[in-house]
């Protein structure tokens, strides 16, 4: 019998990608619509991909999950956003959906947890993204199954929604964003996905595998002026960019939250977008057992693909 892999949030571009490279372990694919349901389908099916079970259902549904994770032996978690509106709550997506899913499968066969959270994921933090994701964080940390936190930065994949908005503003020719100088460390979905798959590799075969916080991002920070300058060459083309003052955006934000159920920009989501990412990303590299992707060639693989 093959191993099976629980994955939360299965429908996302990071979910995607890793079932195109999952090798030979089956999934068990959790989606909390019909919709995300119907479009993983199609998914599966256009790229022939086999051993994949696709189930809508409930996150904060214990039992349900429970049962399902009774045939698995590794829970990759993918729930997140970074984005409040009215239907979804940071304490729902983040902290009450991790508090289920660690209740689901206490005393399970399951061997490890990998979580994918986001640099500046802090339990104290004012903002309430990363507060939110920091107690998820600590509920895998305290819980008695080994687990792996991974905080990333801006994910660059093919086609993901990252990408198409750097894309968007290296063609603009004159390109208005809040605080120029804020500082990016993109990393690769690719090799993110090398992390994982390495990760379950290792622990299937009960071999040293890494537990803990793990904070990996790319090769290079960079300012947002020279990240999009940087995409603008490599399609060819000249970009001018202007810094607009960080308070108004957090002015029209407050409007927005106050106007609309689902207000197009957020406080919260402004202040992960201006976090300055500039870490060492060759510790946990080496660690987790990749060698990551370098900025040139990460933009020639999303932004000309």
């Amino acid at each position: 019998m093959k191993d099976k892999i629980l994955v939360t949030g299965a429908n996302g571009n990071l979910g995607k990608k890793f079932m195109l490279s999952k090798g030979e372990v089956d999934v068990c694919a959790l989606v909390r619509s019909e919709k995300a349901k119907n479009d993983l389908m199609n998914f599966v099916q256009a790229h022939d991909i086999q051993d994949i079970q696709i189930v809508k259902c409930d996150y904060l549904d214990e039992q349900v999950i429970k049962e399902l994770a009774r045939s698995c032996t590794y829970v990759l978690h993918l729930v997140g956003i970074i984005k409040e509106n009215k239907d979804n709550r940071f304490d729902v997506v983040h902290k009450q959906t991790t508090k289920a899913l660690v209740a689901a499968i206490k005393g399970s066969d399951i061997k490890k947890c990998c979580y994918i959270s986001i640099l500046g994921a802090k339990e104290g933090s004012e903002n309430t993204c990363f507060s939110s994701r920091g107690l998820a964080e600590k509920l895998f940390l305290d819980s008695d199954i080994p687990s792996l936190v991974l905080q990333v930065p801006m994910v660059l994949g093919e086609g993901d929604y990252a990408c198409e908005a750097l894309k968007k503003n290296a063609l603009s020719r004159i390109n208005f964003t809040f605080r120029k100088l804020s500082l990016e460390q993109p990393i690769y979905a690719k090799d993110i996905i090398d992390v994982i798959n390495i990760d379950i590799n290792r622990t299937l075969k009960e071999n040293y595998s890494s537990i803990g916080i793990k904070a990996l991002a790319g090769l290079t920070s960079l300012t947002r002026e020279k990240l999009i300058m940087k995409a603008a060459k490599q399609l060819g083309v000249k970009v001018k960019v202007f810094s607009l003052p960080l308070f108004l955006g957090y002015t029209l934000a407050r409007i927005c939250e106050m106007l609309f159920s689902h207000p197009p920009i957020t406080r919260a989501m402004l202040g992960v977008l201006d976090h300055d990412d500039d870490i060492d990303p060759l510790p946990s590299s080496k660690e987790l057992g990749i060698n990551l992707t370098a900025l040139d060639e990460m933009l020639e693989a999303t932004i000309s693909a």
